[in-house]
């Protein structure tokens, strides 16, 4: 048997991505990506299209912050040039509410261990100088709970998630800004789930030092182009004085190839690290569409779409328990407690992928992202409920379709 008869091509079917994410990518964005030439990576247009990106990160971060820019990767690769400034020994306070910030937390711990703590434990150290806040799975971290702690450790380094999609849940990030100020500690945030979606700006939370996002979510991008990150001045002066362990996610470095040198702007493109041609065109046509919609007509149109969802899941008698506006995370009707994973692998066999927490308590998540119009949340909702009736579920999908109706044209009419 050849290689040609043992390996048949590989056809992947569309289908809705309508969890967490990654999410639906624009076709515009699929055009760019499939449309560019085949280009020599320093040819013209390709830096001038790194040159633009840089500047509508900045814009859609709502910052002067010249360590902005794109990590080739996914959100990790993001995160992990975020956490490269955290040294062995590093005091640092991380609040966990679930999956995705446990596993920064995990991360912080890695780069925070001494070399002793991270032989005892090589993939999960206890790192005496971290300090973990674990707040409940579906609860929020709250001024009180950042304040307290801050106060008492008064560490180095503070790091939270923005959006926690592992819990659904939005943490507050100015109240981590105002105790960083207070104490002195730097602040780290996840954003990898609010940029896009959310309406805020990164320098209205100056004790803020470090933000990191991904492109597969509110940029709607592909997932293997470019991870915004955005570093204030003072980040990159303790990076100067500490150095960082690692090369390729190095933030100084890595925004030399973005023509970022010695904390200016080079006047045109420089020589990269063999950024593709293909990266970079969907990567900006994302750019441009985000800031073509505005953050604030965005962040107003998710709120409108999760919320006529929201209702009509409630209506089928489901519990939301998240606050996203991208993302709800629901416990299923009490007669089908047990069954989310049965649920959610129907719903995914027929192309629907919905997704269920990584982590206890196990709920369902049913996500929007770049789906927001009338027929693609009815879509949604109707394919929801009809997966409770394959359940047992006796839910009048004529019943659900007919509210969704009427809430869209109520707020067409408003």
């Amino acid at each position: 048997m050849n290689a040609l008869t043992a390996f048949p091509p590989l056809d992947i079917p569309e289908t809705i991505a309508a969890g967490p994410g990654p999410g639906q990518t624009d076709t515009r964005v699929l055009a760019r990506f499939a449309g560019a030439g085949l280009a020599d990576h320093m040819q013209a247009d390709v830096l001038r299209g790194m040159i633009e990106c840089k500047h509508m990160l900045r814009s859609l971060w709502g910052t002067t912050n010249t360590y902005t820019f794109g990590v080739a990767g996914t959100g990790w690769s993001g995160l992990d040039a975020m956490f490269c400034a955290v040294q062995p020994g590093d005091t640092v306070v991380a609040f966990v509410n679930g999956t995705f910030s446990g596993i920064d937390g995990q991360t912080l711990r890695m780069k925070a261990a001494t070399a002793d703590e991270l032989a005892a434990n090589p993939l999960d150290p206890l790192a005496a100088s971290v300090v973990t806040i674990n707040v409940p799975h579906g609860t929020s971290v709250t001024r009180e709970v950042i304040e307290a702690a801050l106060t008492e450790h008064k560490p180095k380094w503070a790091f939270m998630a923005h959006w926690e999609t592992g819990s659904g849940r939005i943490n507050d990030i100015r109240a981590l800004s105002d105790a960083c100020q207070a104490t002195g500690a730097m602040g780290l945030v996840d954003a990898v789930s609010s940029l896009g979606v959310s309406d805020f700006a990164i320098d209205d939370y100056p004790g803020i030092v470090g933000w990191a996002s991904c492109p597969q979510k509110g940029v709607a991008c592909l997932p293997l182009t470019y991870a915004p990150v955005s570093f204030s001045d003072r980040y990159i002066d303790v990076l100067k004085e500490t150095g960082a362990r690692t090369y390729a996610h190095h933030p100084i470095l890595e925004a030399r190839h973005w023509a970022i040198i010695d904390g200016k702007d080079a006047e045109k493109g420089t020589y990269h690290r063999t950024h593709s041609g293909y990266a970079v065109a969907a990567f900006h046509e994302a750019l441009r569409i985000a800031l073509e919609d505005g953050v604030a007509n965005r962040a107003a149109e998710y709120t409108r779409h999760e919320a006529i969802l929201r209702e009509a899941v409630t209506v089928m008698g489901c519990d939301v328990t998240s606050n996203m506006t991208s993302l709800l995370v629901l416990d299923l009707p009490p007669a089908f407690k047990g069954r989310e994973m049965e649920l959610v692998q129907a719903c995914r066999a027929q192309g629907f992928g919905i997704w269920p927490t990584l982590s206890e308590p196990v709920q369902v998540r049913i996500g929007i992202l770049n789906l927001l119009s009338e027929q693609t949340i009815t879509d949604i909702a109707l394919r929801f409920g009809q997966a409770l009736n394959d359940l047992g579920a006796q839910i009048d999908l004529a019943e659900i379709e007919t509210l969704l109706r009427n809430r869209y044209s109520e707020a067409l009419a408003a």
